[in-house]
């Protein structure tokens, strides 16, 4: 959605209260007490109230929303501006352009909805071809230790994130060139170098079916006993230009979008970083992302580490 139809559609606190209503009440209500999921909306109070036991749920209740006092438009506004941009925001420029009084408030809700945008996506598993590798991404360090830190791999300067891509090979029926198409990805941060991380991290997240293409890692070994099959090549440039081309391209590109926009990123908050940049790059050919993370941030799965 762009910053005018934004404006025209919701003019006011009360039209988007009206639209995110409407919204739960096409996706469905939950019941707290009872888990019923048939509600009906009592105007008189503005809530849900369920069918079966009467318990009343409020608009904001099972939602990214929850116990937020922000009023409706400053959180769609947040959506906004998170969606509409490609390369992403700043929460120091984000309370500039909102006309916020406090940073820590509008910081706190982008990482709400970070994680709801993290959660949307482990909901599915990637398929067909996969391409599979680790980067390494710059943390912030205090500066009163940079000097004592090695650099280079292992070194506590950096985060290694393992990143996986669904492509698909095309061949041009006149010339006879084989490229690869690419539709989803994946990234997620390792805590260590184990083979065990990385197998419980390629079950969770591809199909059994899946054939995954990656270099000859000794974390990659057993692999195999995942996936239906595998191909190990050894990484060098010729590696890295055919066989784990998307790969290599996501890296590239989110570590200029987090150098560009934020500079030096928490390693604790890192994985929430590398949600939003998935999660917009997985959407790139829709309409419009604001509509898919407001269905998303109605859902009370963004709440659970599951």
């Amino acid at each position: 959605m762009k910053i005018l139809e934004f404006v025209s559609k919701f003019s006011d606190e009360q039209s988007c209260k009206e639209y995110f209503r409407d919204i739960r009440m096409k996706e469905g209500v939950v019941c707290k007490k009872c888990g019923c999921k048939k509600h009906y909306w009592l105007l008189s109070k503005w809530q849900f109230q369920c069918s079966k036991c009467n318990f009343r749920t409020t608009l904001k209740s099972g939602t990214v929303m929850e116990n937020s006092r922000l009023p409706f438009r400053t959180w769609s506004l947040v959506m906004l501006f998170m969606t509409t941009t490609k390369k992403g925001i700043s929460a120091c420029e984000l309370q500039r352009q909102i006309g916020h009084k406090r940073y820590m408030t509008v910081w706190s809700v982008m990482h709400r909805l970070r994680i709801v945008m993290g959660k949307r996506d482990d909901l599915y598993q990637l398929s067909d071809m996969i391409e599979f590798d680790e980067g390494y991404f710059e943390k912030q360090v205090p500066e009163h230790t940079k000097s004592n830190l090695k650099r280079g791999r292992g070194s506590e300067r950096q985060v290694n994130v393992a990143v996986m891509a669904e492509s698909t090979p095309l061949e041009n029926l006149k010339s006879g060139k084989i490229s690869n198409h690419c539709r989803f990805f994946k990234m997620k941060v390792l805590k260590s170098h184990m083979a065990t991380e990385i197998e419980s991290l390629i079950k969770d997240s591809l199909d059994s079916k899946a054939i995954v293409f990656f270099d000859k890692s000794t974390s990659y070994f057993n692999i195999e006993n995942y996936v239906e099959g595998h191909l190990a090549v050894k990484s060098n440039k010729q590696t890295t230009i055919v066989m784990l081309k998307w790969v290599h391209i996501a890296i590239s590109n989110a570590k200029r979008n987090f150098l560009g926009v934020y500079h030096k990123i928490n390693g604790e908050y890192l994985q929430n970083y590398l949600d939003e940049f998935v999660y917009k790059l997985n959407r790139r050919y829709f309409k419009s992302i604001f509509e898919r993370l407001v269905v998303a941030s109605v859902y009370p799965y963004w709440q659970t580490n599951e």
